[in-house]
């Protein structure tokens, strides 16, 4: 096990510059998430660390040296691909073999750790299979065993669940959660499925366009939002945004709609952008936010998501899910003050 640090870490492919000085330390033991778009530069990132893409700039530390120089089989690191990557001649024995081919280790010690990293992966009865007997799962478990048996520094996960479907991404989600609980490795983790990232990190990193947005546990960048991006990025459906203004404590919706906020140190007054999640905005006739009229719903069983059409665009709230207002009826709509963010209209940066 090993920290890991980013440094001022900037890529350039001839004069375009994709990455624009990521700093970042990630502690021992420490499970990191990437995410964020396409082209926001996460897979590039875990590819630098990796040493399979040259660093332009600033340093990559593992375990306290600089490896930016180092080929990456010196770097005591194991990456884990979006493909398999196993070998279909080779038995899932071979397979998990094969991470141990430069070792110096003696052949019953080599035999010993692959039974003790099959046993943590369940998959002691598989050994003698051929990965075409297996299943999308189980051949991920073998890439995983392929990593796990050299017992590196840091795991680099790079959207490995991708090819998976709905039920054994949610599986393998919480198989790799447990892995990381019981064997302790810092894992550096790459996905693009904000819903990986919530339920797998110790803390999230969140990219766009080659910087970061955002770093914070779970909690922090759900609750928290450092910007509208990260607000709308994190959370299923997003926050809505609402144009408003704020004036001694106050937001005055277009509509002449107003509720209390409370003090707010840092914008007394001026133009806002208000964000509150469909969790929180919920159907109520006093000190209601907006109003507008029901346009679909989608009954999740106990709640019901309302998508409701208003002055200022489409948004979604939550409503009871034994009683929820009907298609076309017009609800007003509400929320704790507490649940609110308030970010400046023209940088996006959250105020409160």
């Amino acid at each position: 096990m090993a920290q890991l640090v980013l440094r001022n870490l900037v890529k350039r492919y001839g004069a375009t510059e994709v990455l624009h000085g990521i700093n970042l330390d990630v502690a021992d033991g420490e499970f990191v998430v990437f995410v964020g778009p396409s082209g926001c530069g996460k897979s590039t990132t875990l590819r630098m660390i990796a040493g399979l893409e040259e660093v332009s700039d600033g340093v990559i530390e593992i375990g306290g040296r600089e490896v930016n120089h180092l080929e990456p089989k010196e770097r005591d690191i194991a990456m884990v691909f979006q493909n398999y990557a196993i070998y279909p001649h080779m038995s899932v024995k071979k397979n998990i073999a094969f991470g141990l081919r430069s070792s110096k280790m003696s052949k019953p010690d080599k035999d010993k750790r692959i039974q003790e990293v099959a046993a943590i992966l369940g998959m002691t009865d598989l050994l003698e299979r051929k990965p075409n007997q297996l299943s999308g799962g189980q051949r991920q478990r073998v890439a995983i065993g392929r990593a796990m048996v050299r017992d590196p520094a840091v795991f680099l996960f790079d959207e490995p669940l991708s090819n998976l479907d709905a039920q054994l991404r949610t599986q393998m989600r919480l198989e790799i959660k447990k892995l990381h609980q019981r064997v302790g490795n810092t894992i550096v983790f790459v996905t693009h499925d904000q819903v990986e990232a919530m339920t797998m990190a110790d803390r999230i990193v969140i990219m766009k366009d080659g910087h970061i947005q955002q770093v914070g546990t779970p909690d922090e960048v759900y609750h928290k939002p450092a910007n509208t991006f990260v607000a709308r990025f994190i959370g299923a459906p997003s926050m809505n945004m609402l144009d408003a203004e704020l004036s001694e404590g106050r937001v005055i919706m277009p509509e002449g709609l107003s509720f209390p906020m409370g003090p707010t140190a840092e914008a007394r007054s001026g133009r806002i952008t208000l964000g509150v999640r469909p969790d929180d905005l919920v159907p109520r006739e006093t000190d209601a936010l907006i109003q507008g009229k029901v346009t679909v719903r989608e009954p999740l069983g106990a709640e019901t998501l309302i998508y409701v059409d208003t002055p200022g665009g489409e948004i979604v709230a939550k409503a009871d899910g034994r009683n929820p207002p009907s298609v076309g009826e017009q609800v007003r709509l509400g929320a704790d003050p507490d649940n609110l963010h308030v970010f400046d209209r023209e940088t996006g940066m959250v105020v409160r």
